[in-house]
This record gives C-alpha cells, sequence and structure tokens, in this order.
C-alpha cells in the first residue's frame, strides 16, 4: 500500500511492528521480506516515484576534502528505489580475504567470515535478476564460447582473473513497486522525511520518530523496531542529527558515527598496446560491457577483471583491486560524446540530475564528427577505429576514522536539518596498491606476449591526479564491530547501546574490498531480516508465556 504523506492528517500517529527508514535497495528488501512473514511494517521513503529537485535538495552538503568530490546529484537518487536508480548494475560478492583481519591494514576485519554470508549471497541472485551463482571465469568462458570472448593465459601466477555479473540493473522502485502495493503488511509513505528519532531519556530505546514533508505537514511513527536504510551518508547524519537526548548523536558514545567513509577511488591510466591475436579480446575491455550479447550466457551480461593473488596482496602489503581495460574511441571525452553517453543512461532509466534531451541533442549537432565517430564505434566495434587502450581500476580505500561525514554548522535544508560535509580521504597505502597492481600486471601482459604496456608516472609521493574520481559507493560510516570501541553496530547491525535500532546498508561495512556494494548489502539485509524475525517473534513467545 503507498500513502502520500503529504495528505495524511497533521500531527498524525502511524502504529506498527517495524519501522524502516529508507526506500532504497536495504529498505525495500527488508520491507518485502518482513512481508513474506507477515509481519507488519511501515516504510518511509523520503521522495516519490520519480525524482524532484526539491527532494533531491536534500542531499546536498558541503564537499571539504583535499580534492573535487561530487556526493549528491547523479551519485544517490531520493526517491523510491533509492541508489538502485543510478547504479550500473555491477554484482560481485565480496573475496574471502576481505573480510579477514589483516595486520597490514589499520582497522580492517568483519566480525565475520565470508561463509556467514555465502546463503545469503545466493539468495540476491534472485532479488537482482543475476544469473547463476558461479563466479568462475572458466564457467563463463565455455558457456560464452567466442573466440573475441577469452581469459588471457598470464604466467606469473602473481594476477588471477575474475568475473562481475550485471543486474540488467534491478530498479527497486519500479521492479518491486507492484509487490509493495498489494503488499497486506506494508504500507508505503512516501515524501516522508525522517528529522529526528526519538528515544527515552538514557538514549537506549526508540520510542518514535518524527516525519515532515517539504509541504509543511508532519506525523509520527512508532514501533517495536526501528531500522536505518537511507545509505552510507544519510545513515550518518541523521543520527547525529538526533541530538535532543544525547548531545553528540545516537550511538555516538564513542565519536564513532560518520567517521571510516569510504569509497572506491578510480583511475584510468597508462597505454597498452596488444598483439594481434589479444587485439579485439572483449571479455575485458569495459566498453564491451554490459548490454552486448557478445559477452553474454545464461541470459546475463558479464565483465572480466584482473585481481592480485591473496598471497601477493600479503606479501606486498597492499589493498585489494580490480583492474579491466578500456578502449578509447573517436571523440571520446568530446562534448559530442558526452551527450551521447548521457542519452544512453537516459535509455536505461539512470537517474542524471537536471538533464534535458533537447539540450543535449543540440551538442551532438553541434559537434557532428565526434558524435558520429564516438557512436559508430560504440555501436560497430571496428577494431580499426580504436584509438588505443587504457587501463582502468578501482581500489580498496583504507579504513580512515579522520574520513567522514559530519553536520554542517551553518548550512540547513529546507526541513531546517543541517546538512552534510564530506570529508573523503585516502591514504598512501592506496596509491601504493594503484602502483604496484598495474606495475606487476603489466609485467605479466609484457612476460605473457599478450601486450607491450606503457604506464603512467606513479601516484605514490605525488598529489592526487585530477582526473581521480569516486564510484559513488558510500560506505563505513556506521562501521560494524563487535565491540562499541570500535563500531556502531554490532554483528547484527544493532546500534550498540541501544535495543532496537538497526542499521542496514553499506554504511556498516568495517572495510569496503575491491568490489561493488550492492550484492553485499543485499546479503547483508537478508540476514538481518532473518534476525529481526527471530527477535520479534521471540519476544512475542516470551510475552505469551508471561501473560499465561
Amino acid at each position: 500500500m503507498f500513502i502520500d504523506t503529504r495528505r495524511v492528517e497533521e500531527g498524525a500517529v502511524v502504529d506498527t511492528t517495524v519501522c524502516i527508514i529508507g526506500g532504497g535497495v536495504a529498505g525495500i528488501t527488508l520491507a518485502l521480506e518482513l512481508d513474506r512473514q507477515g509481519i507488519d511494517a511501515c516504510l518511509l521513503e523520503s521522495g516519490g516515484f520519480s525524482p524532484d529537485d526539491d527532494t533531491r535538495d536534500l542531499y546536498r552538503g558541503e564537499d571539504v576534502g583535499a580534492w573535487k568530490y561530487n556526493f549528491a546529484d547523479g551519485s544517490r537518487s531520493r526517491f523510491l528505489g533509492g541508489s538502485s536508480n543510478c547504479w550500473g548494475g555491477w554484482c560481485r560478492p565480496l573475496d574471502p580475504w576481505d573480510f579477514e583481519k589483516r595486520d597490514w591494514v589499520p582497522h580492517s576485519g568483519w566480525p565475520f567470515g565470508l561463509d556467514e554470508l555465502m546463503p545469503y549471497y545466493e539468495r540476491t541472485h534472485s532479488l537482482l535478476k543475476l544469473g547463476p551463482t558461479n563466479f568462475e571465469p572458466a564457467f563463463w568462458e565455455g558457456a560464452i564460447g567466442r573466440q573475441d570472448v577469452r581469459r588471457i593465459p598470464l604466467v606469473t601466477n602473481k594476477i588471477r582473473d575474475t568475473i562481475s555479473q550485471f543486474s540488467p540493473p534491478a530498479r527497486f522502485g519500479k521492479l518491486y513497486r507492484d509487490d509493495l502495493k498489494r503488499s497486506q503488511h506494508v504500507r508505503v509513505f512516501l515524501y516522508a522525511n525522517v528529522i529526528n528519532i526519538d528515544t527515552d531519556k538514557a538514549a537506549r530505546t526508540v520510542s518514535q520518530v518524527q516525519v515532515a514533508t517539504l509541504t509543511g505537514r508532519s506525523m509520527q511513527v512508532r514501533a517495536k523496531t526501528f531500522v536505518l536504510a537511507t545509505g552510507g551518508i544519510e545513515n550518518a547524519r541523521l543520527l547525529l542529527a538526533s541530538n535532543k537526548v544525547q548531545a553528540s548523536g545516537l550511538g555516538n558514545g564513542n565519536d564513532l558515527v560518520g567517521r571510516f567513509f569510504m569509497d572506491h577511488p578510480r583511475l584510468l591510466t597508462g597505454n597498452i598496446r596488444f598483439r594481434k591475436e589479444w587485439a579485439r579480446n572483449k571479455l575485458f575491455d569495459v566498453k564491451y560491457h554490459y548490454m552486448n550479447s557478445a559477452v553474454a550466457a545464461h541470459g546475463t551480461c558479464i565483465a572480466a577483471q584482473f585481481a592480485l593473488t591473496p598471497e601477493v596482496l600479503e606479501q606486498e602489503r597492499l589493498l585489494n583491486a580490480r583492474v579491466w581495460f578500456s578502449s578509447v574511441f573517436p571523440g571520446e571525452g568530446s562534448a559530442g560524446a558526452q551527450a551521447l553517453f548521457r542519452c544512453k543512461q537516459a535509455l536505461l532509466q539512470k537517474e542524471q540530475a537536471d538533464w534535458k534531451l533537447s539540450k543535449d541533442l543540440l551538442t551532438m549537432v553541434a559537434h557532428p564528427i565526434d558524435t558520429l565517430g564516438y557512436g559508430y564505434t560504440r555501436l560497430f566495434q571496428p577494431r580499426w577505429l580504436i584509438q588505443g587502450v587504457k587501463f582502468q581500476l578501482i581500489v580498496e580505500p583504507d579504513p580512515d576514522p579522520n574520513s567522514r561525514v559530519t553536520l554542517s554548522p551553518t548550512q540547513k535544508d529546507r526541513l531546517g536539518m543541517n546538512r552534510v560535509r564530506v570529508d573523503w580521504r585516502l591514504g598512501e597505502q592506496v596509491k601504493r596498491t594503484f602502483d604496484r597492481t598495474l606495475a606487476l600486471l603489466a609485467d605479466d601482459m609484457q612476460r605473457s606476449g599478450v601486450a607491450d604496456v606503457t604506464l603512467d608516472p606513479p601516484v605514490e609521493g605525488r598529489n592526487w591526479p585530477s582526473d581521480l574520481e569516486g564510484t559513488w559507493h558510500h560506505m563505513g560510516t556506521t562501521r560494524m564491530h563487535d565491540s562499541p570501541k570500535h563500531g556502531v553496530v554490532d554483528r547484527n547491525c544493532l546500534v550498540h547501546g541501544m535495543t532496537n535500532l538497526y542499521v542496514a546498508g553499506s554504511s556498516v561495512f568495517p572495510t569496503a574490498g575491491a568490489n561493488f556494494p550492492t550484492i553485499t548489502l543485499a546479503a547483508l539485509t537478508f540476514r538481518l531480516s532473518e534476525h529481526i524475525v527471530k527477535e520479534l517473534r521471540s519476544a512475542s513467545a516470551n510475552f505469551s508465556v508471561k501473560v499465561a
């Protein structure tokens, strides 16, 4: 059932069993699971069914880091479906060593290992519309069976190849809208912005949340259990802003809320000159991935990336990383090519703030050669038009307590909430991982007779290059740890020191690995849903016994 909060009675009080704050991947997944278990829930979504700039503006804040970092427009979506409205669909579970405590990575280690999440990873394939639960490169190479989609035989045993699958991508607000509409147990309140989490005097138990709309309407939601699922930045913001009882915010007794903010840094670098035998291979080239039937099997598009083996990571004391190739097309980077790319993103229904078709059409008409050159090469893939190949890689960010989300002391949004300040930091270990990963892969490619490689100057010891960008994977600000001295939530995602407030999503990741977070946060949400259902039924059974 959907309810427009702008039309509810002023000051209304809504009672439910579970209150879910946030209608993205985590929030909708949890709501669907609770509905399946017959448990009443309210899902509070800040936006509606489609984007609007007034709601989008609530995400905006101050970037106070060392380089320009866009963390709002285009990287998050404040309407039903959340960031699934702007993600590319890349999916791969974390590696086993991503969960482990590594003595060369401070603050690393999850409370549990990959085995704990594997059953839930398997369940995500149906949720995210993925293919078989198989990520073995040999399996996919054999299933595709094309001469131009092949694994590259490297010889040093320092490099391994890995597979990611693509979700279509699943836009949760559209994909699961009918399920939510038909639900007998879940009420979805649209345009419902939570502006404060109210607790008892000890700040241990949440009693209700305060909800406001941009039209001035307000209401309260009371529940037995509350789940915060608003994303890696907003989860921290709402905890910090709920400071009426504890001045530092909820769950922040040890000054950890908002710290350890992480994103995957990405660079395009180097030059690769393939030998003739490998010049047309599409398996590792990002320009031929996604929505390309040539790199697909079992109804699923895939992509391959390179990574260092765990032995090399330990020996070299590096963070995790993923590397793939990126062909350079005619007109790439030009205004016409960028306009054409935005039009493609629009066809994929990916939210782009302030995008206008008419404006991009005019841009493409004004730059016909660049537009046609880029579009023709992208569509028909003639190798003779490709102007070069580069490496593209993302690196695991180091967990840094000084990389953080805080509240702006001066800026407030239309609801009266302090906007966020984001200070994204990356350490020298990240730079060294960029350099050594590329150096080891380049050496292996040359020894294997695959290509000649020219690397750009190393980034370690220098300022970050101007083209460094994030991948908008906001993680880590309410990290998971068994000890309240080192984490905001425990292994069950319950806020330390509180009885009924949980956090869902990638903000609970202690480390980020070098894989894309959506599949992992979905797996964690399945695990969380089981825990909440068990706790509710246990409490109900105990109450029945006492009454009897």
